[in-house]
Formats: structure tokens, sequence, C-alpha cells
């Protein structure tokens, strides 16, 4: 692992993965915020089943509610953006305090959307403060491996949540061609065969949404 340990990269490769998925969740949770709350009961189910995730939802705004602020459902934005922080807080000596500030700054965001009358304009500040967390990234981590299992996370991450919503052949193609770079950069060990497989199934000319994510999820057996 050169110069950080095996257990330290596992905790930078899942900051990067969950504040990838509170950042892609939220901009779906925002996507589809208005047609719930007209109380449009196709998106929540839709959207709970491409994630995967139980549907223990009484109604779309039981949905908004829990789904978004709630500790207790495992599945939450804010479970998720919680483990990123707990991760973020082993690594602060690795990714320096002005980094992991943004994270805290994003916990505190959705807090604040969760009693706001307005929560959108709350969680735009939590999408800014995500944004801001990669600019610090780059801008205030020496380390070339630290960033690169960082950004190893996200973009398994990504690629996962593309293939779960069925996103088109290009935008896919795009997210793998970014990922096979940041995984040589990580210094990470990954299975190449199961990247030259992915590769080769997100190139068929009809992809296999369900076997690619398979392999995806397989990236670090070796």
């Amino acid at each position: 692992m050169g110069i950080i340990t095996v257990e330290k990269a596992d905790h930078l490769f899942w900051l990067g993965r969950y504040s990838e998925r509170v950042y892609t969740t939220l901009k779906l949770y925002c996507d589809g915020y208005d047609s719930m709350i007209d109380l449009d009961g196709s998106y929540y189910i839709k959207l709970c089943e491409m994630l995967d995730i139980p549907n223990i939802y009484a109604s779309p705004e039981d949905f908004i509610s829990r789904y978004g602020y709630d500790r207790t459902d495992p599945n939450s934005i804010i479970s998720n953006l919680l483990r990123a922080y707990d991760n973020a807080i082993v690594m602060r000596d690795e990714i320096g305090t002005e980094t992991l500030a943004y994270i805290q700054m994003a916990v505190y965001g959705l807090e604040a959307a969760a009693a706001s009358h307005a929560p959108m304009m709350r969680i735009q500040k939590v999408v800014d403060n995500l944004l801001a967390f990669w600019g610090c990234v780059d801008d205030q981590i020496d380390g070339r491996c630290v960033r690169g299992v960082m950004k190893f996370g996200k973009r398994v991450e990504r690629l996962d949540l593309y293939l779960r919503f069925q996103r088109s052949p290009s935008e896919l193609r795009r997210n793998y061609m970014r990922l096979v770079p940041r995984a040589r950069e990580s210094g990470m060990q990954y299975n190449a065969q199961t990247m030259e497989r992915l590769k080769n199934m997100l190139d068929a000319p009809v992809i296999d949404y369900d076997g690619a994510l398979a392999q995806l999820e397989q990236i670090l057996d070796v």
C-alpha cells in the first residue's frame, strides 16, 4: 500500500464512496422533491427499487422526511453522510482539518434542512460543501496515494449508482474511463481481469446492467 496502511486505505476508500453516495442521491432527492410533495407515490417507490433499499416508507411525505433526515434509517442520506464524516474524522491527519470541515458543514447543513420550511435552499448548501470538499482534496492534500484512494472510492460509487439508475451507455463508459486511472493511482490491489470484463460489458451493444454491477462489486476481490 505504499505510504498508507491497508486500514487507512479502507477508511479513505469509504470516505470517497459515502461522500459520492450522498452527493448523487441528494440530486435525485431534489429532482423528485416537487413531485413527491404532490404525493406522487411512484417516484420514491422507483427510487427505492433502483437503490435496492427496502421500501419502509408509508407515503411520499414519510419518504421525504425519513430518507432525507432520519438517523435511525441506515439507508437515509443523513446516515450515509455521517458514515462519511466518521471516516473523515479517523483520517483527519491525512486529509487535513480544512478538508474535514467541509464534510462537517455538510452534516450541519443537512440537519438545518430537516428543520427548515424551505429545505431545498439548505440542501443546495450541502451540495456546495461536498463539491468544496473535493476541491479541498485536490488543493490541500499533498499525498498522491491518499487522494488516489479517495477518488477511487468516489469513482466506484458513481459507476455503481449510474448502473443502478441505468444511465446511458456513453455516461457509463465515460465514468469507467475515469475510474481506471484512479484505480492505478490509489495503490490498492484490484482485480484487473474483473476490470477488463466490466469494460467489455460496458462496450457491448446492449448493456447488461445487473451483470456489470455484479462485476463492479467484485473489483476488490483479489
